[in-house]
């Protein structure tokens, strides 16, 4: 900053003091003032404890520092700020790198009047609600998120977002998910005739592997990030079965392919066996729920190095509103009743036997800022708490192709942070619980 200020001053050290000098020296001297403003302030966070993600180690009395949006240095000790920095004391408090969910729909909530809100809500009512949603996320310390299908109002929240026009966490989306006709994303499932219609692949509705293609190639056109697809039926659309495969192989690979080609994630949603066996073989990155999945398809998953997404949080909401009357639709409560109490039980077995597992709630189903809760179903079920947490920091990172970034607190990593009143490796549940967040190095809850 000393060198900034003197070269501001260099050009002018033999001229008179004169107007014109004066004028130039205030002008630079405002130049000089705004750089140490924007650039010379820093954050010091004062840590009793940082959990190192990748080792599982203890960190002891740290001091991140943090310029801009970055992590600048992580100091021993609890380092002295300067006159104009910030500190901010979390001496008494667990700090972690913000958590990643790779399953969420923030455009909505399940509420018995879900399946009305679709006749009667215009983009802006859901372009309003999903801002109430993304903060509430935000704030449960999710830092990040994968938008996995919704209208399409998704891609502008995630821009908003980008643009500071509204808080949440970053955004990949997948704008509107596909399907096949009649499939769990046909957006006219459970209309009248008149209203059906044939959508296609502008609509996210694909029955041929060229209609495959333009799907995917409309989805990056729209701006979205990843590919979404609905390998077999599923518990909340309006349609009677829930787990059946509604692509070919030929279709999924098509999907596939053109999203490789795009730079395109590919994540499908699948509670059937067979649905899952021919996304993994097709090429899918991401398996969503797999609540059925037999043991074979788990070794096909670790042959193909698919990653599960587990869910468990959706499968237990879906479950207590099938249980309440008027809730859901009743051809919705039945599927919701059969499949949502097995998704525990069948990560339990997945995770067992080796399938890679990455974080992801489908919040949405479950509420918006609950998303804390999934940790604790994942150690109930049997993961250690030290790998699922990893599985929503350094794991989904790297799936996002951003272990550079985010997902660990190293130095020159983006400054997402956040911190719990406990050890989580002792108390999974104080996850649910996030008392600080910061993201790109702006505090959103102290």
């Amino acid at each position: 900053m000393v060198l900034l200020f003197l070269f501001t001053l260099l050009p002018n050290l033999n001229a008179n003091l004169n107007t014109r000098y004066v004028m130039k020296f205030c002008l630079r001297f405002g130049i000089f003032l705004f750089s140490v403003l924007m650039y010379g302030q820093k954050t010091y966070l004062h840590c009793g404890t940082i959990l190192d993600v990748e080792s599982g180690k203890m960190l002891k009395e740290k001091t991140l520092v943090i310029s801009g949006d970055k992590i600048m240095a992580i100091e021993d000790g609890y380092s002295a700020a300067g006159d104009s920095d910030t500190t901010i004391d979390l001496r008494n408090k667990t700090v972690l790198p913000g958590f990643i969910d790779m399953h969420v729909h923030l455009e909505g909530e399940s509420n018995p009047s879900r399946y009305l809100e679709r006749f009667t809500k215009n983009d802006v009512d859901v372009a309003f609600q999903s801002t109430v949603y993304a903060k509430r996320t935000l704030l449960a310390g999710f830092t990040t998120v994968r938008d996995l299908g919704g209208s399409g109002v998704n891609i502008a929240l995630k821009k908003a977002i980008n643009k500071g026009v509204v808080i949440g966490p970053r955004i990949f989306t997948a704008g509107k998910a596909i399907g096949t006709t009649g499939g769990h994303a046909d957006p006219t499932n459970g209309m009248r005739k008149e209203l059906m219609g044939d959508p296609g692949p502008k609509e996210g509705v694909v029955n041929s592997p060229e209609d495959a293609k333009k799907a995917v190639r409309q989805r990056y056109k729209n701006g979205a990030d990843v590919i979404k697809i609905t390998a077999t039926g599923g518990v909340m659309s309006v349609a009677k079965n829930g787990q059946n495969p509604q692509f070919t192989e030929e279709e999924i690979r098509a999907i596939v392919e053109t999203a490789n080609d795009y730079g395109m994630l590919t994540a499908a949603h699948a509670h059937g066996d067979e649905g899952m066996r021919r996304a993994i073989k097709a090429g899918i990155k991401t398996i969503e729920h797999g609540t059925l999945m037999k043991a074979p398809t788990m070794d096909l998953m670790i042959q193909y190095n698919t990653y599960l997404v587990p869910t468990i949080s959706a499968g237990k909401a879906a479950a207590k509103m099938a249980d309440i009357p008027g809730f859901l639709p009743p051809i919705v409560a039945k599927k919701a009743k059969e499949i949502g109490p097995i998704s525990e039980k069948n990560f339990e077995k997945a995770y067992k036997k080796g399938v890679p597992i990455a974080f992801g709630t489908d919040a949405g189903v479950s509420p918006h800022g609950e998303n804390g809760k999934e940790f604790g179903y994942m150690v109930t079920a049997g993961m250690p708490a030290l790998k699922a947490i990893q599985s929503a920091t350094v794991t989904n990172a790297d799936l996002l192709g951003m272990a550079d970034d985010i997902g660990q607190l190293k130095e020159g990593f983006i400054a997402d942070i956040v911190a719990v009143e406990k050890d989580p490796i002792k108390d999974i549940k104080t996850l649910e619980n996030v008392v600080f967040v910061m993201k790109e190095g702006k505090v959103y809850k102290e």
